[in-house]
């Protein structure tokens, strides 16, 4: 019996996202108990998810180039891939497009983000509240900036961090424009 929101025989991505966190709370208990049992069980889970990622690999070798673009396009597929570091596109790619998802959000609220790119294993982006006042106006920018890591480590679990850097002030800035606001 499929379950609401997903076809025959399948799991609606609520119920696969229920089953990961059982999975990786049971695996937390199981690398914390002690004994011989718990490291065979551990093993056992570590060898069926190598023989599975062996066989995800020959999948993307057999499917043509749009057809691995949407076996990585799929969220539970494309993380799976990234798990076996056979994604098809590169880390830079993926991070960028991470970004540009939650562009839009980011502008509704009056700011704006953009992907600066990679230095050694950490992503950068440019980030910018509402009103022109930078990354540095207090406000929303320290949560913009945790929501931004997060869907970029999602996506690009290679990197270590993601960081803000700041966009280059502007090179000149007219005298008159300073002194006229003091002058009154």
């Amino acid at each position: 019996m499929a379950e609401a929101g997903a076809p025959a025989g399948r799991l609606a991505d609520p119920a696969v996202e229920a089953r990961l966190a059982r999975l990786d709370e049971l695996l937390e208990g199981l690398e914390a108990a002690p004994g011989p049992i718990t490291r065979s069980a551990v093993e056992s889970v570590r060898l069926l998810t190598e023989v599975y990622g062996e066989a995800l690999a020959r999948v993307m070798d057999l499917a043509d180039g749009q057809l691995a673009e949407r076996l990585a396009d799929d969220e539970l597929l494309g993380h799976l891939l990234v798990l076996h570091a056979i994604h098809p596109e590169p880390v830079e790619r993926r991070a960028a497009r991470a970004v540009e998802r939650l562009r839009p959000a980011v502008r509704e609220r009056g700011g704006d983000v953009e992907w600066a790119g990679v230095q050694g294993e950490v992503g950068q982006v440019r980030l910018t509240a509402g009103g022109g006042c930078g990354s540095g106006c207090g406000g929303g920018s320290a949560d913009v900036t945790a929501v931004v890591r997060e869907a970029v480590l999602a996506v690009a679990p290679e990197l270590t961090a993601v960081e803000p850097v700041q966009s280059a002030a502007p090179a000149f800035v007219p005298l008159t424009t300073l002194t006229r606001r003091g002058a009154r």
